[in-house]
């Protein structure tokens, strides 16, 4: 009897929240019982009193739910490309040590940038190398994430010539491609697995939430005549290479988490960029490469689904050699549609 008078009273609690927070917007709480946080009301401050405000440029009431403080702040929902877990430009990372570097990878391949027990997120690289140049210019085109046993893809679409009044994100989502209406603030959910996208701004802006595991913010921006210049790219005229920026905020990581990005979050964990270095780059290329965006495997990748223990088993499964020719995908309970 007392555990459902417990289950009973985190109910009428959470829906008293969500009552609240919805008409006032003044409270915010934690549903994950793994906080200290759990069902604590928190006041949004007086400078961001709602978690949805109606106005896309507005910061949100947000509380870190891993923080020992139970501390309700403010906080833009856009990529930030100056604080940790960003990854942005061509492309700029700031590691989990909060260490700036530069991971340049390879045009038209795959990389693992955070490989964990239960997650997986690949970034598939763009790029171009003009005549006479030892490297490609490089940039993140589309992140592959795996959870669970789950596959979710956004990327952005290429185009010619840049329309800030066109959308250009893609989705996709276990095999499907995921129709996100336009508008903010459009939300997606799954009832499956708890996953959530929702539109930041009214076109290419996007936070995808996997519930107590992590945030991604992505934007899809060009690469404008101004850039092109001051660099020198050199780029063709039927492509901008529209791109993403990124924010990852991670939430109960393992300390043997790998990736490009993962592997600066474990706690021992010495950052190879050399200080005091304009542009500071790290190398990886072999150990992180993988041969789709939605490839499991690579030689330092440890992903390894809730209940799978080794790479032998056969649940352990490439999403990337899905083959989505037929009107299934044979048995792996991902259906493929176009």
């Amino acid at each position: 009897m007392s555990n459902l008078q417990n289950k009973c009273f985190f109910a009428i609690v959470i829906l008293f929240l969500a009552g609240v927070t919805e008409i006032n917007g003044e409270y915010i709480t934690c549903t994950s019982k793994k906080s200290r946080c759990f069902l604590r009301p928190l006041k949004c401050p007086a400078e961001c009193p709602s978690k949805s405000p109606s106005n896309p440029k507005a910061k949100v009431c947000y509380v870190n739910c891993d923080s020992p403080m139970c501390k309700s702040e403010c906080r833009n929902r856009k990529a930030n490309c100056n604080h940790p877990g960003a990854a942005c430009l061509d492309p700029r990372f700031i590691g989990g040590d909060g260490i700036v570097f530069f991971f340049h990878g390879k045009s038209n391949e795959h990389f693992s940038l955070v490989s964990d027990l239960n997650l997986q997120i690949n970034a598939r690289f763009i790029g171009l190398r003009p005549a006479g140049r030892p490297r490609d210019y490089t940039w993140i085109q589309a992140l592959g994430i795996l959870f669970d046993m789950h596959a979710f893809s956004v990327e952005a679409a290429k185009v010619e010539s840049w329309d800030d009044e066109v959308d250009h994100l893609k989705f996709s989502y276990n095999g499907k491609e995921l129709s996100l209406e336009q508008g903010y603030p459009s939300i997606w959910e799954s009832s499956e697995s708890g996953i959530k996208v929702e539109r930041t701004s009214s076109k290419n802006g996007a936070m995808i939430t996997l519930p107590e595991v992590a945030e991604i913010s992505v934007n899809v921006v060009p690469i404008t005549k101004e850039d092109d210049r001051i660099h020198n790219y050199q780029l063709p005229s039927d492509d901008c290479f529209a791109h993403l920026d990124v924010q990852f905020r991670f939430y109960g990581l393992s300390t043997e988490v790998e990736g490009v990005l993962g592997q600066t979050y474990q706690p021992d964990f010495k950052n190879p960029a050399k200080p005091g270095v304009a542009v500071p780059v790290v190398g990886g290329e072999d150990k992180y490469r993988t041969s789709t965006l939605l490839s499991s495997k690579c030689n330092s990748c440890i992903f390894a689904p809730a209940g799978v223990m080794k790479e032998s088993d056969p649940l352990v499964m490439d999403f990337g050699t899905l083959d989505c020719t037929g009107a299934s995908s044979r048995g792996h309970g991902i259906v493929c549609r176009k």
